[in-house]
């Protein structure tokens, strides 16, 4: 019987993390006056996915990796129940120098662009409109719309998209994630 309660308080677990990526609306409220395009930030999604979480408990954490003679902010958010969680991760490389910030501010730059990312993949928000991604900035003409209708994604794409984030995965349960994410995509 402990085995039957088990299943279904894991399925309840993933049925409210399913209903919040389904219900969850974090729009573009940020603007970037040089690039001249919306982004939603770590915040935004943060203040979009508050009301959702009900009883769920929502961290997200940070770790200094060193690769070479880089290093990179490995941001993991975690979403759990107390006895169920799904985590998803993401990873970004600290710029050598940038002008006008100073080496605390650099760090909290990338950590708060690793963070957005680790949201992303665990509220299965697609960032391919996002204008910070390099999809965007090919598709996107200027603010003017295109002419001609964008190319329909091939198998190879979604392949490369999903190998990308399985490597991100730790555990099973990550790499379902990424499953179900690519899934997402899928039936778009």
């Amino acid at each position: 019987m402990n085995t039957m309660r088990s299943i279904m308080e894991n399925k309840a677990f993933y049925l409210k993390l399913a209903t919040i990526q389904r219900e969850l609306n974090a729009p573009k409220n940020q603007y970037n006056t040089f690039g001249k395009y919306h982004y939603r930030s770590c915040e935004d999604i943060l203040e979009g996915v508050k009301p959702l979480l009900g009883d769920l408990f929502l961290s997200i954490s940070d770790e200094i990796v060193q690769m070479g003679d880089r290093y990179y902010v490995k941001a993991t958010a975690t979403l759990t129940d107390g006895e169920n969680s799904f985590q998803a991760s993401a990873i970004a490389r600290e710029e050598l120098n940038k002008k006008g910030m100073d080496a605390a501010q650099l760090t909290g730059a990338t950590s708060s662009y690793a963070r957005k990312y680790c949201l992303n993949g665990l509220f299965a928000i697609d960032d391919a409109k996002d204008a910070d991604t390099e999809a965007y900035k090919q598709q996107e003409n200027k603010g003017t719309p295109q002419t001609k209708p964008t190319a329909a994604r091939t198998p190879e794409q979604y392949l490369t998209d999903f190998t990308h984030w399985a490597h991100q995965c730790k555990d099973k349960v990550a790499l379902q994630g990424a499953y179900n994410r690519l899934s997402q995509l899928l039936i778009q």
